[in-house]
């Protein structure tokens, strides 16, 4: 273990450097509650999406680094704003038109428009739920909702009433003249109407920590701020709820790091030292724009688990945290085999290299082997050719490849499978383009069919390509069928035919065969889907059959 803690901290994958700060914290003595807290928030005034896991997929990951160097227990807590006021009616969810009516009461007073829970926040915070509970993460759940009406806020509610001109001082800083007139970090509850209310203060009473205010309809009310009557905003809620559970950890997207030091402050004036932080770039759709709950633009969680496997997820989450990136349907198979190949070095390497793999941070340091003895994009274009509609099909091509896989003993390679006909079905067919190849390419493809039937003509074609490049050593035995063996045919049929840039030819293969632009490495398909079969369909292609 002492090995491991000293990799670990001098380790650069950033989920260590971030944990390392984090123990700064408990230099000279440990938490007097016990562990290190690490939170991580959710806004439920939509359906959680996929930057929503990956806050919590990161945390996860930072928490999992500090119990390396650490002895200190830790929590996790997912805590759920949810009892903001519906600002707006989302437009991805369905009887939309039946919560005009609730703007601006707390999402937990919203009905459920999907007509399952007791309120469209609670319908929310079990989507989350269920999605984290997906991937295994360890947490503790709490409601904004639960957590003022049950009084677990109310000590430091009545601090902020105590120390109410000191916060509202570091708002008003931040905000332009018209809004300071009416601005209080206090958002009183309508006993009457439940809804939210944005109301200027007449008073707020530190002797018996109670507010005082008009409501839209000039009525005077005085409420406690304790007890669920009162919510803050959300800038102040930001520190007080620090505060209020002595956070330790807490990291947001890049829209928030503006507002960092106003949730510091705050923080520190109810009591509580800031928490460590983490700023993460935003992830954008295929059109460069922010991914929004509300909008429901991106990928969704269920969507990506559709075409691929949580882990592959979990991979794409650790990448670059602080790079925006684009969340969109085409960069799966990328993940899902950048994943497999992690998974095959980190067995290979030593701890520091293990400890700087992204699948010892999915994983925790449990890190299975993988059995992908195809790589997802091949299974892609096995699905293409054979415009497979079952992953059995695709069975009968890999069994050849590899005898001894099955799905019993592949099952990560059995799921790739069903995963590759579902991506096919849905993203790879309606986007192939065919085309019939020039008089060039027809001519090589011929050939190349030829050296695919018929081993003598394979080795008759690398003769002449080594002739051409006064290499005149033997052809040395080989393995007919190996990708290596194939692979070489491919080459050496393109150099022969005048493809001054190998990528032309390799191109025209995919265009022509494929219907893509871009493919595998060729000889490695040719060994998966068969010589005799490759040279089939490039007798389909040059006959115009592929683009019926």
């Amino acid at each position: 273990m002492s090995e491991m803690r000293d990799a670990a901290m001098s380790s650069k994958a950033w989920p260590f450097e971030e944990a390392r700060r984090v123990l700064k914290r408990y230099q000279k003595a440990p938490p007097k509650k016990g562990f290190v807290l690490f939170e991580t928030g959710y806004g439920p005034s939509g359906l959680p999406h996929i930057g929503t896991f990956g806050e919590v997929a990161r945390t996860t990951m930072i928490q999992r680094a500090f119990e390396v160097i650490s002895d200190i227990p830790t929590k996790l807590i997912c805590f759920s704003d949810d009892l903001d006021g519906m600002r707006k009616i989302p437009g991805n969810v369905p009887n939309a038109d039946g919560l005009q009516a609730h703007l601006q009461k707390p999402l937990t007073s919203v009905p459920d428009p999907f007509g399952e829970y007791e309120s469209f926040g609670h319908h929310n915070n079990a989507m989350l739920r269920r999605f984290l509970d997906t991937f295994g993460f360890e947490y503790e759940f709490y409601s904004a909702t639960d957590f003022y009406g049950s009084g677990q806020f109310d000590e430091v509610l009545k601090r902020a009433v105590e120390k109410y001109d000191e916060i509202m001082e570091v708002m008003l800083k931040s905000l332009r003249e018209e809004r300071r007139q009416t601005y209080s970090i206090f958002l009183p509850i309508h006993p009457e109407t439940g809804r939210v209310l944005y109301v200027p203060m007449k008073e707020v009473n530190a002797s018996d920590h109670t507010i005082t205010f008009d409501d839209e309809d000039g009525r005077e009310w005085t409420l406690p701020v304790t007890g669920g009557n009162v919510k803050l905003q959300w800038k102040p809620d930001f520190g007080a709820r620090w505060a209020a559970l002595e956070v330790d950890f807490e990291m947001y997207g890049k829209d928030h790091s503006t507002n960092t030091p106003i949730y510091d402050k705050i923080c520190r004036i109810l009591g509580w030292p800031a928490p460590e932080h983490f700023t993460y770039e935003l992830f954008l759709d295929e059109s460069g724009q922010k991914i929004s709950k509300t909008s429901g633009n991106g990928v969704s969680i269920d969507e990506w688990l559709t075409y691929a496997s949580t882990e592959s997820l979990a991979y794409f989450m650790y990448l670059k945290p602080k790079t925006a990136k684009r969340m969109h349907f085409d960069v799966i198979p990328k993940a899902m085999d950048e994943y497999h190949q992690q998974l095959n070095a980190y067995h290979q390497q030593d701890l520091k290299g293990q400890l700087n793999n992204p699948v010892w941070h999915i994983h925790g340091g449990d890190v299975p082997q993988s059995n992908m003895v195809v790589s997802f994009s091949m299974l892609l274009n096995l699905a293409s050719v054979a415009s497979a509609d079952d992953k059995d099909q695709l069975w009968g091509f890999i069994k050849r490849y590899a005898p001894d896989a099955s799905a019993e003993t592949h099952p990560d390679l059995d799921a790739a499978a069903g995963y590759a006909v579902k991506y096919f079905q849905d993203f790879v067919a309606p986007a192939r383009t065919f085309r019939t190849p020039t008089d060039q390419e027809r001519v090589a493809m011929e050939e190349l069919a030829a050296a695919f039937r018929d081993g003598q003509t394979a080795l008759d074609v690398i003769a002449r390509k080594n002739a051409q490049m006064g290499n005149d050593d033997p052809a040395p035995d080989v393995d007919f069928t190996s990708e290596e063996f194939l692979q070489s045919i491919v080459f050496a049929v393109g150099k022969l035919h005048g493809f001054e840039n190998l990528r032309d030819w390799f191109k025209a293969l995919y265009e022509v065969l494929l219907g893509a632009s871009q493919g595998p490495r060729f000889g490695s398909f040719a060994a998966l889907y068969g010589a005799e079969e490759t040279a089939t369909l490039i007798d389909q292609g040059l006959a115009g059959e592929l683009m019926k």
